[in-house]
């Protein structure tokens, strides 16, 4: 395992350096990800080269839009999470032990030699919160980068600056969950503090990377129409126009039952009032409905997907060949 982040140790007692939480755990103690442990003194990650999850999935289903549409991608899961989102879609593998549940093993160098053998171009951390088991994410993305792969992170955001500059290296496109702009929205749903997913979010936005942003719209938790102003206020003055934005629809699962699906009409305002505020590319996601990356300047069709499968792509050199303006992403 390899990494540079310093350990704060007194008598045998770590502080995990990871996340804002900072647990502090004497030895043989396990953290509140349930992922991360104190081992003489210093901080390890139960899921190394242990993944519970592993998947060929669309690029769509991360989802990304504007990074290489319809490639494959090699998909990893841990298990644990800093986060314990009561509407979680995985809470099977996200809120429990890696000592609880089967895995695989899987060391970085098997990973680039399954890219190698298989024509694959990029893997995905995934499915769960892989930032908490940040040593085996950067050693893989590390491994990687070096054989000219690429590295996707799917995740919610909440890391401590120190680690997230030294992954960021190695990254080439992110989707970040921000769940709403109330601190105790998020304090209710997840059990953590907005903030530090706000400070996360510009570095990503600010690194060499695609990033996309998805909210998840949960009725009568982040719904209103004040709720879409502020986030959508956030994006376009903080991460800029640019950004692809996906309003995701909720449906009832894990702790959250007691509300229905998310109407497809609020999502609809949601993508009305991204668009007043400026944001160039918008996307409904969990409808029936089609996906289509238009051209923000001319409004040329330029990406029509049918669920995750794309049925028409005319981008050409990252452009629109209608008009010529550049299309954010990477293709």
């Amino acid at each position: 395992m390899s990494s540079n982040i310093c350990f704060s140790t007194t008598e045998n007692v770590a502080v995990c350096p990871i996340c804002p939480r900072a647990c502090r755990l004497a030895e043989g103690q396990i953290g509140n990800c349930r992922s991360r442990r104190n081992e003489n003194g210093k901080i390890v990650p139960l899921a190394y080269n242990a993944p519970c999850s592993v998947a060929l999935d669309p690029m769509e289903k991360k989802p990304l839009f504007h990074f290489f549409p319809g490639q494959a991608v090699l998909s990893l899961g841990m298990a644990g999470c800093n986060l314990h989102c009561k509407n979680c879609q995985n809470a099977s593998i996200s809120q429990v032990s890696p000592l609880d549940i089967p895995s695989q093993n899987v060391t970085p160098q098997m990973l680039v030699e399954w890219l190698q053998k298989n024509n694959v171009q990029a893997v995905a951390y995934t499915y769960t919160e892989p930032l908490v088991s940040y040593e085996y994410v950067l050693d893989c993305a590390k491994a990687i980068h070096e054989a000219g792969f690429k590295n996707v992170l799917v995740s919610a955001g909440y890391i401590n600056p120190k680690p997230l500059a030294e992954l960021l290296p190695y990254l080439d496109a992110a989707n970040i969950d921000l769940k709403s702009m109330s601190e105790s929205k998020y304090l209710e749903n997840s059990g953590i503090h907005l903030q530090p997913v706000l400070n996360s979010l510009k570095m990503f936005a600010k690194a060499n990377i695609v990033l996309e942003v998805t909210n998840l719209v949960i009725p009568d938790f982040n719904d209103t129409e004040q709720d879409f102003q502020d986030w959508c206020k956030f994006i376009a003055q903080d991460l800029g126009v640019d950004i692809p934005v996906h309003f995701s629809r909720f449906f009832p699962q894990y702790q959250m039952t007691d509300r229905p699906p998310t109407p497809e009409t609020t999502l609809h305002l949601a993508a009305k009032i991204a668009k007043e505020h400026g944001l160039k590319y918008v996307y409904c996601g969990n409808t029936a409905e089609d996906e289509t990356t238009v051209c923000p300047h001319c409004g040329t069709p330029l990406i029509v997907r049918k669920g995750y499968q794309i049925t028409k792509n005319i981008i050409k050199n990252g452009c629109c060949p209608q008009c010529g303006t550049a299309i954010y992403g990477r293709f």
